[in-house]
């Protein structure tokens, strides 16, 4: 295996009168071209994390090393790294060209001739003259990546960087990016709050809460098989169903239902309402009290066996309301571990 563009390990920072460290014992690498995101409530940490790599945080304990070597002891521009904020941070006063010339080493002609490169690379040939106020929030966007790209960086830090653009614009916006940031070969560490971002954009994501990384992995794979209830929760919506397994079966309020791996005794299970089907049958033991049209499909809220459940299905047509199902897992339910 090659050796991790980025390796962080332990990483543990307390603040000042704090009950609890902010960031507890994380821990990740990183290859060289692939985008890892940090996901996870406010607070939980993602962006401590994310600002103890670019150096802009020192650590209480852990390690941190870019291609193999020690960054602690390394000021945030010797570092190699790049830095993408929320807010872009251009400097309102200078050309598109001139901001992102800034981080371009050389005489002012070379570095501005240089900035124009990577204007083109980011798709804003042409926009050099202008200035911030001049330029959507999509594009001030990219010449913040275009200014990151010009200081040639080894790794690049984004901090919610789509959550100033309006939800028509994001993910048109973070489809370019991703195209863009692939291109490079550069690593990216990006942070975000928002699931859809994360599920889309990374290749890998890491799922943190209260300071503590909970789980790694691909998008799909920690999707359909989480750790635990909180990721399963935070990554979408699901149904949890307390079972009493028998291997690869376990007895649960809907009746016997597969698992996606074997298990014995009490378990708490995860089943996607996508993973759930309705049947309508006059003789169905549910009943459903709700619904959500959402176009190609619909979210139904259906009571059964002394509680309520969510169940997906393409429509129209709608089921109505009061419309007594039958409910059937279509795939089998996912055991979870403790938190």
């Amino acid at each position: 295996m090659s050796q991790p563009l980025l390796s962080a390990r332990g990483l543990t920072k307390r603040f000042p009168g704090a009950a609890r460290p902010v960031v507890e014992e994380a821990g990740f690498d990183l290859a060289p071209g692939e985008i890892l995101a940090l996901i996870g409530p406010s607070g939980c940490g993602k962006t401590t994390t994310l600002r103890m790599i670019g150096g802009f945080e020192t650590p209480d304990s852990g390690e941190i090393r870019i291609e193999g070597r020690d960054a602690l002891p390394l000021a945030p521009e010797k570092r190699g790294v790049g830095v993408v904020f929320q807010d872009y941070a251009l400097f309102p006063h200078l050309t598109v060209t001139q901001n992102v010339a800034f981080g371009v080493k050389g005489p002012r002609l070379d570095r501005e001739a240089e900035a124009d490169r990577f204007l083109d690379m980011v798709g804003l040939g042409g926009y050099g003259p202008r200035y911030p106020d001049q330029l959507s929030g999509g594009q001030q966007q990219r010449v913040a990546l275009a200014r990151s790209f010009a200081a040639r960086p080894k790794l690049i830090l984004l901090d919610e960087p789509f959550s100033n653009l309006d939800a028509a614009l994001r993910a048109k916006t973070r489809r370019e990016i991703r195209r863009i940031l692939k291109a490079t070969g550069l690593g990216v560490l990006f942070v975000t709050h928002d699931q859809e971002e994360a599920l889309s954009f990374a290749d890998r994501l890491a799922v943190m809460r209260e300071g503590r990384i909970l789980q790694i992995g691909r998008p799909e794979e920690v999707y359909a098989r989480p750790a635990s209830a909180f990721v399963a929760q935070f990554l979408g919506r699901t149904n949890l169903l307390a079972g009493a397994a028998r291997g690869a079966q376990a007895e649960t309020p809907l009746g016997l239902l597969p698992l996606a791996a074997p298990a014995e005794g009490e378990v708490l299970l995860s089943l996607r309402p996508e993973d759930l089907g309705l049947e309508p049958d006059a003789a169905g033991a549910g009943e459903i009290v709700g619904r959500e049209f959402k176009g190609h499909d619909a979210t139904y809220w259906v009571r059964a066996a002394g509680a309520e459940w969510q169940a997906d299905a393409m429509g129209p047509p709608l089921m109505e309301i009061g419309t007594r199902v039958i409910l059937r897992a279509k795939a089998p339910a996912v055991p979870l571990g403790a938190e």
